[in-house]
Formats: C-alpha cells, sequence, structure tokens
C-alpha cells in the first residue's frame, strides 16, 4: 500500500506555473489521506479564481496517476486565508521591504537596452535577446520601462495578465520570459499620460511588488533618449549594464553617443552595442546592401571602448514575427537576423556571466 510520504514526494513534482515552486514547498498542500489504493488531496490555491487551476489539477492527477499502487484520486480544491497567503508571500519574497534587484543582493544580471531615440529597435532586440536567452536555458524576465511607448506584449505575444496575490504582482510569461509591462494594464491604444514623478514610482513599484523569482537575467526595455524614466533606473538599479541599440546611419550613432555617456556618467558598465537594420541582403541575388550606410556603430564602439556585439540584417521576418508576437528566433531560427540574435545572446552570456547558484543557468 502506498505511503503518505511517497504521496507527498509525488507532488513535490507538482510546480505552480507561475510562483515556479512546488506545491508542497509552499504549503498548498493542506490535506493527504491515504485508503488502500485510493488518495485523497486537499489543495489550497493562492487565489479565488487561479488562471493556473485547471493546469495544477491536472499536474496532481497525473502524478499520482502515475504511482503503479494508486487506483483512484479525488482532488478538494479550495483558496488560502488571508493568513496563508500572507505566509506565501514572505516565504517567495522574504522579510525584506525592498526589491533584492535594487539593492544588488540578488544574483540576477540587470541588462538595460537603451537607445538614443526612437525607431531604432531596441524592443525587438530586447524581445529576441530574451527569448534567445531562455532558450538557451537561462531564467529570463523583462521589464518593459517604455511607459509611453511600450510594445514589448506584442512583440512578445503575450496575452495573459498579471495574477495579483494580495499586494503582490506575479508576472505573467510568453516564450519562457517573465513580462511586466504598462500594457498589461491597459488597452494597447489607450495612451499613458503621466508625469515624470509618476513613472518613477510605477517603475519601482514593478521592481518592490512583482515576484520576478530566480532570475539568471533581467532585461529593461528603456525609453528612448536620456529622459527621466532611464535617470530614475540608473538611480533604482544601480548594479545594472548597459546594451546600446543603434543603426549604421550617422544621426543615429551620435544621438546614441549621448546614451553611452549617460551609462558611463551614472556608474553603469556599457557592455557593448547592437547595429540594428545593419544591411539588406536580396533574396534572389544575395546582394548585401547597406541601406543606411556603414560603420557608425563600428567607429562609436572604438570611441566608448566597447565591442560591437551584433550586427542584425534588415529582414521582412523580422517585422513580421514582432507584429505576430512571434520573435524571429521563433518564428526563424535560421534565418540571418535570427542568427545574429542567438549568436548576441551568446555574446552578452559570455560578457555578463551568471552565478552556476541560480536557477536557471545551464551551467549549474
Amino acid at each position: 500500500m502506498i505511503t503518505r510520504d511517497e504521496v507527498e514526494r509525488a507532488l513535490t513534482g507538482v510546480v505552480d506555473p507561475e510562483l515556479h515552486r512546488n506545491i508542497v514547498e509552499l504549503d498548498m498542500v493542506r490535506e493527504i489521506r491515504v485508503e488502500g489504493a485510493k488518495v485523497h488531496v486537499q489543495v489550497a490555491l493562492t487565489i479565488s479564481g487561479c488562471p493556473m487551476k485547471g493546469r495544477i489539477e491536472q499536474d496532481i492527477r497525473t502524478r499520482l496517476g502515475d504511482l503503479p499502487e494508486v487506483e483512484e484520486v479525488t482532488l478538494d480544491v479550495t483558496v488560502m486565508t488571508q493568513e496563508e497567503r500572507q505566509a506565501l508571500i514572505e516565504k517567495i519574497k522574504g522579510p525584506k521591504p525592498t526589491s533584492p534587484l535594487m539593492d544588488g543582493s540578488a544574483p540576477t544580471k540587470i541588462l538595460a537596452v537603451a537607445s538614443g531615440k526612437g525607431g531604432v529597435g531596441k524592443s525587438t532586440v530586447t524581445a529576441n535577446l530574451a527569448v534567445a536567452l531562455a532558450r538557451k536555458g537561462f531564467t529570463v524576465g523583462v521589464l518593459d520601462a517604455d511607459v509611453w511607448g511600450f510594445s514589448i506584449p506584442r512583440a512578445l505575444g503575450l496575452t495573459a495578465k498579471p495574477t495579483m496575490i494580495d499586494k503582490t504582482i506575479i508576472p505573467p510569461e510568453a516564450h519562457g520570459v517573465r513580462i511586466m509591462s504598462m500594457g498589461s494594464f491597459v488597452d494597447e491604444d489607450s495612451p499613458v499620460i503621466w508625469r515624470g514623478p509618476l513613472l518613477g514610482r510605477a517603475l519601482e513599484q514593478f521592481l518592490t511588488d512583482v515576484h520576478w523569482g530566480d532570475l539568471d537575467y533581467l532585461l529593461l526595455d528603456l525609453p528612448p533618449g536620456t529622459g527621466d524614466i532611464a535617470i530614475s533606473l540608473s538611480q533604482l538599479l544601480p548594479h545594472g549594464y548597459f546594451l546600446l541599440v543603434t543603426t549604421p546611419q550617422a544621426a543615429s550613432v551620435h544621438v546614441a553617443s549621448r546614451v553611452a555617456h549617460m551609462a558611463k556618467k551614472t556608474g553603469h558598465r556599457l557592455v557593448g552595442l547592437v547595429e540594428n537594420m545593419s544591411y539588406f541582403v536580396c533574396p534572389h541575388c544575395e546582394e548585401r546592401t547597406e541601406v543606411f550606410g556603414a560603420g557608425g556603430a563600428e567607429a562609436l564602439a572604438k570611441v566608448m571602448e566597447v565591442p560591437l556585439l551584433g550586427r542584425i540584417p534588415l529582414e521582412p521576418v523580422v517585422r513580421q514575427g514582432g507584429d505576430e508576437g512571434e520573435p524571429v528566433v521563433v518564428k526563424a531560427p535560421d534565418s540571418q537576423a535570427g542568427k545574429a540574435f542567438l549568436e548576441l545572446a551568446d555574446q552578452v552570456a559570455k560578457l555578463i556571466p551568471v552565478p552556476v547558484a541560480v536557477a536557471g543557468n545551464p551551467g549549474s
């Protein structure tokens, strides 16, 4: 006859898809009762109407049904009390009122993706780099800090909304990446008409009130330029790195240099540059055309004494993937752009290595 301990061990294989810990560790299993070949389990979900209810129930039935001694599984699903939820929040977030991302105690590497002006493909680079890192086995989050011009939800095909456990926000996922964006709270066509101080508080809340979990990398999609949000995040996250996106043309490069100098003045390490829309290869004759010129990003990289980490070609599939919510590293990983983004992820992982102990690190 199966024992209670064996049932509990089987349930440790059931992971809450949002909190990324097993239901036994999260104290969601209230009762286990074994009567011969019959097993009864009572589980308390975090909130009423939990979007993951069906998946958790199915995982429990599958895990217990795979045990050879079990012939029947009955499941009672209820909801945590306020006290149980508070204990769970303290368990996953810890007792500290501030985010470990802000005080530097978290091993997570924070990489701000910046640009001097709009229209250079910064969000496209952020989305594809995040998914490429996730596909290489890292645990990745994206904070869409471009509050006025958020585009990460569409670029990553995000449709799920964040889950609220009391005052703690659980970020939804798309393509294996945890995402927090103002676009999850307002309609895509609705303008966010906020002044700088309010935006700064909202971003701080995205760091302190969001349970990001054990991330290897947190990518920030910054708004273009050197305005309030970029400065606020530089102050909130003093241990971060900067990745600068530009295009080959001189105007874009000159504007990008201002962001590069800002990163250095705020004490952040500029790890390198990415030249987006670098060239176009004719699909018929394979002739390479540098539509926006050449050499600008390479010259800036030399001036700033940082590497040029990648040249992303101009390909229709990149635009198509962004419109459809399927980044090119997913939609067409063997395309020239797909390969360039995957190589960029390799370069970032080498320049900003994560500790072996961090959950999700493929080297752990």
